[in-house]
């Protein structure tokens, strides 16, 4: 995603929806890419809370407070494979929200779930909604995930979010900026991956749009 320059509460006004979580990322994948991922299974339709992650691997403890939800829906497609891909987004979407709460760009978990522009963009994010007094309250909704394994170690992710009740909150008053539900209230994301040495599937690339057609009511 590229970087902003309007201050954040001008950037609230303009958008009527909440500050844009999970970003924080370069240009994106290829068209190549994003032309295979928009073909992929969507998956069952259950809803969640965050997946959790079942390997074995050493990962940063990520606490929302009480007063903010992210919930995932359809984020199963009974492969191993894109489920933990999958996984790894979702933690990834809920170590931007953690940090942006704690008002902390330095998280491990920013480090651990991104890396490259990606990790630059979204800690300079982070950043800025802090130095501008805010933070997040309410609930996400992420759906419409499609996913294509490009192969052993990279591949492509699109999702949509659902602002429409999530909302800017000014940090020390806690007064919630509430604001009308409009097409600009959904965002879709376009994402790539790299996994690690660790096998962790990290975003090293992410661009987003709102109102999109394709996460609109």
């Amino acid at each position: 995603m590229k970087r902003r320059s309007l201050p954040i509460a001008a950037a609230l006004a303009a958008t009527a929806a909440v500050v844009l979580t999970a970003c924080g990322g370069g240009g994106g994948g290829s068209d190549k890419d994003n032309d295979k991922i928009a073909g992929a299974d969507a998956g069952d339709t259950k809803t969640s809370a965050s997946p959790s992650a079942t390997d074995a691997v050493d990962r940063p403890k990520i606490s929302l407070p009480s007063d903010l939800t992210d919930t995932f829906e359809s984020w199963k497609t009974g492969d191993a494979k894109k489920d933990a891909i999958l996984g790894d987004v979702a933690q990834r979407i809920d170590a931007t929200n953690y940090a942006i709460t704690q008002g902390n760009a330095d998280l491990p978990a920013l480090s651990f779930y991104y890396s490259g522009a990606a990790l630059a963009d979204a800690k300079d994010w982070v950043q800025s909604i802090a130095k501008d007094g805010y933070t997040i309250t309410g609930a996400n909704r992420y759906y419409n995930a499609k996913i294509d394994a490009f192969d052993a170690a990279s591949a492509g992710v699109v999702y949509c979010e659902d602002q429409g009740k999530a909302f800017a909150e000014e940090r020390k008053s806690k007064k919630v900026i509430r604001t009308e539900v409009t097409s600009k209230s959904y965002v879709l994301y376009t994402t790539r991956l790299e996994k690690n040495k660790q096998g962790v599937w990290q975003t090293t690339k992410l661009t987003s749009q709102r109102g999109h057609k394709s996460c609109t009511p």
